[in-house]
């Protein structure tokens, strides 16, 4: 094939793409999500398609589709059409599940276009206000004297919660015993029962409980110490540097999503999370509203996916 030729194909093809993207969109959207309605995802997939259903001038469907950590939903959009109508609302439980499951359809990162997160989370280690443990460091000191007698609860097994405190153990090379539970509210009733030592928690659900007396957290898991508890140190400053496991929920699609249509969602996104009622409906949900690139976005995905390779490979976890 001459240059001239390829040229002229190259030429035909961006002038294709970009008149999709000015068409783009013509009918309503969907925006899938794998949990149930109600619950974290869910509520952030309908502020996000409220607005921006605004800004691009057609209505956005929610539609969940749980079952297996999100990863049916996760499935169903990597084998759409990428045209920009079926998108994924989907939480940092995308890479962890993907990372500890061989029995996941579609490849974790390759198979979707990234278009932004929409909110940031860390999560919190917390125990019963009366709990005589005070600082991280007391429960991995706790752990290593004997070791699998602390017991902590998650919201499932391969649940972030869970791969969280596992994490902690596999840099720490201490044990803990994991309790499972059907969901993150009831391993938070199984702590206050005394069930349970200890949980990594998200940092909605669990901050009005610490306001309130009833639990007391000795960490966060993010890089940073967390506006909402600037006093509670991080895990990286308790003994295991350079450690960060952060939460986040944001909006995918299919791979090959054409870039026009990308950068206008990606667009869209940024205004709908700056409007003060979204902006704030996110933080009171404990979040931190921020949008990412779609490169930042994937490299996120992909490093977090790699972090829990690592962990599924050397502490032989896994879900299946």
């Amino acid at each position: 094939m001459s240059r001239t030729i390829l040229g002229a194909l190259v030429a035909l093809l961006a002038a294709a793409s970009a008149a999709v993207a000015q068409d783009y969109p013509s009918r309503p959207i969907k925006f899938m999500h794998g949990f149930p309605p109600g619950g974290n995802v869910d509520i952030i997939g309908r502020l996000l398609g409220n607005e921006m259903s605004k800004g691009l001038g057609q209505s956005i469907v929610i539609e969940a589709k749980p079952g297996v950590a999100g990863s049916l939903a996760a499935e169903a959009v990597a084998r759409s059409d990428p045209d920009g109508y079926t998108l994924l609302v989907l939480p940092s439980a995308h890479p962890a599940h993907g990372a500890l499951s061989k029995n996941v359809n579609y490849k974790v990162v390759d198979d979707f276009e990234w278009i932004s997160v929409a909110s940031f989370y860390p999560f919190l280690i917390c125990v019963r206000t009366d709990s005589r443990f005070q600082t991280l460091k007391d429960l991995i000191e706790e752990a290593r004297k004997n070791p699998g007698a602390l017991k902590y609860g998650s919201a499932g097994v391969g649940s972030i919660l869970h791969t969280t405190v596992e994490l902690i153990g596999h840099d720490t090379k201490t044990k803990f015993l994991h309790i499972p539970y059907r969901g993150e509210a009831p391993a938070m009733t199984g702590m206050l029962q005394g069930d349970i030592d200890f949980i990594a928690a998200t940092s909605g659900p669990i901050s009005a409980r610490i306001r309130s007396g009833e639990f007391r957290a000795l960490a966060v898991t993010g890089k940073t110490r967390w506006r909402d508890f600037p006093d509670v140190p991080t895990v990286a400053e308790q003994g295991i540097p350079g450690f960060e496991v952060i939460s986040w929920t944001g909006l995918a699609g299919p791979a090959k999503l054409p870039a026009p249509i990308v950068e206008r969602l990606n667009a869209e996104l940024r205004r709908a999370i700056s409007v003060a009622d979204v902006k704030g409906k996110l933080e009171s949900m404990g979040g931190d509203p921020r949008a990412t690139t779609p490169a930042e976005m994937r490299a996120l995905v992909a490093s977090q996916f790699a972090t829990w390779t690592r962990l599924a490979k050397e502490a032989n976890i896994s879900i299946d």
